[in-house]
């Protein structure tokens, strides 16, 4: 049995080990971390492009203010070519000298144009009642391109807390792993000295299986944070792109970067109405569908606007070869003015559904603000109880091994006293990373994060 507890041991070392020897350690801090994902995450990178995407969309439609420009040109052959025939006399006779001249004197025919026609022309409109249409249009496409820009900050702050979230949730798991490590020592030797004694008959074989299935446990326990840590590395370096030939090691976190004063965070919703990327959305929704409204309004209006061009022909006897014009015109469907009607109300209704869901959102981001500072506080209670905790486990430890030294108690006290010492140090920890993730999604819900 030993030598089976033992040899398990060894392989939990060796699978978690597997890949030390001949690589590098990959060294990664949180602020690198953080701006390697920044930069390689495929879908910041997507919400950047609609950026540009929406800002080419505001320049598309600003182009509309502009006068339309035409400018066109065609030619063409006819097989037959228009043509008037006169016939003599037709315009009556004309006395002279005792005789009668016939007007036209003879037949004649006269060829209206050519075989070959060339013309080609620039027609300059410029719209005038759909200016406050196109406006509008102009209106809506900037707020879409602010509703890109605040799509993309909030991915950002999505991608900052993910990291985050992973880093600290790796350096907890290593602390587990500290802690689980004592404690599969501990019963290593606890193991060892039931064995010695069950040799020396002073115990029971029960003994020994109980003390070998609590081992078990604790290197099953063991194995599943090593399985966890794993997993977590492998998300960290998936989102940041990190690539490293070894195993991963993080930087410890400043403490500084930890704590802050919750006092100097406005935590009502003043600033979050500002702030807030859920309810900047929702207030832009809210003021597209204000614009589309407007934009409808103006679709009862006839199309009216100022024409103006110039023309060049050759071929056809009867219109000039140049000419200039200027004028206007004026379209109306008056069927739009009915369906125009539907559309407005549409629109209105979208409006709505934009102020119910702005009213919505805040009360959500007012409740979750209210949430994560409630989390904060128990978690600078949990911090406080966690310290003591250390404190007393640490004056412990110290005491055991004083003894120790004079011979007064063995060394699976020392063990022991580790391992509490090893948990309570797990516990402090994971309430100090829980207070940075609270404070940082209270940032993020305040909008300054």
């Amino acid at each position: 049995m030993k030598i089976f507890q033992k040899a398990f041991s060894s392989f939990l070392i060796m699978a978690s080990g597997l890949s030390l020897a001949g690589q590098d350690k990959g060294t990664l801090t949180l602020e690198t971390a953080i701006e390697m994902a920044l930069q390689n995450n495929h879908l910041l990178n997507i919400k950047k492009l609609q950026v540009d995407e929406k800002a080419e969309k505001v320049n598309e439609d600003r182009i509309k203010y502009l006068p339309v420009i035409g400018i066109g040109g065609s030619y063409q052959y006819n097989s037959s070519l228009p043509s008037l025939t006169f016939e003599q006399g037709r315009f009556g006779a004309l006395p002279f000298g005792g005789i009668t001249i016939p007007l036209p004197s003879k037949d004649e025919l006269i060829v209206m144009g050519q075989h070959d026609i060339y013309n080609a022309g620039v027609t300059i409109y410029q719209p005038v009642t759909q200016l406050g249409k196109i406006n509008s249009g102009v209106r809506v496409s900037k707020t879409e391109l602010q509703m890109a820009e605040t799509e993309r900050n909030k991915t950002i702050f999505q991608i900052k807390q993910g990291v985050e979230k992973l880093y600290f949730g790796l350096l907890i798991t290593q602390k587990k792993i500290e802690e689980a490590e004592l404690k599969v020592k501990l019963a290593e030797s606890k193991l060892e000295n039931v064995e010695n004694a069950l040799l020396a008959g002073k115990t029971t074989e029960s003994s020994r299986f109980g003390l070998a299935a609590s081992l078990a446990e604790e290197q099953q326990n063991l194995l599943k944070f090593k399985i966890q840590y794993d997993d977590y590395a492998e998300d960290l370096n998936q989102m940041t792109g990190f690539d490293q030939t070894g195993p991963l090691v993080l930087e410890p976190v400043d403490s500084r970067q930890l704590f802050e004063k919750v006092m100097e965070i406005d935590t009502s919703l003043n600033e979050a109405i500002s702030g807030n990327n859920d309810i900047k959305l929702a207030s832009l929704q809210k003021t597209r569908a204000e614009y589309a409204i407007m934009a409808s309004k103006y679709g009862y209006l006839p199309d009216l606007g100022l024409i103006g061009g110039y023309t060049y022909q050759k071929g056809t006897v009867i219109y000039p070869e140049n000419n200039t014009y200027v004028g206007a015109s004026l379209k109306w469907n008056l069927q739009d003015i009915l369906s125009n009607r539907t559309v407005q109300k549409q629109r209105t209704f979208l409006r709505e559904q934009a102020e119910e869901n702005l009213a919505n959102t805040r009360e959500q981001v007012r409740r979750d603000i209210a949430k994560a500072y409630r989390k904060i506080r128990q978690c600078e209670e949990l911090i406080k109880a966690a310290g003591k905790a250390v404190e007393y486990r640490s004056e412990d430890l110290r005491i055991r091994k004083t003894r120790n030294v004079a011979g007064l108690n063995l060394e699976n006290e020392i063990l022991e006293a580790q391992a509490a010492l090893a948990k309570t140090e797990s516990d402090y920890f994971s309430a100090q990373m829980n207070y940075r993730i609270a404070l940082s999604e209270l940032k993020i819900l305040i909008g300054n994060y």
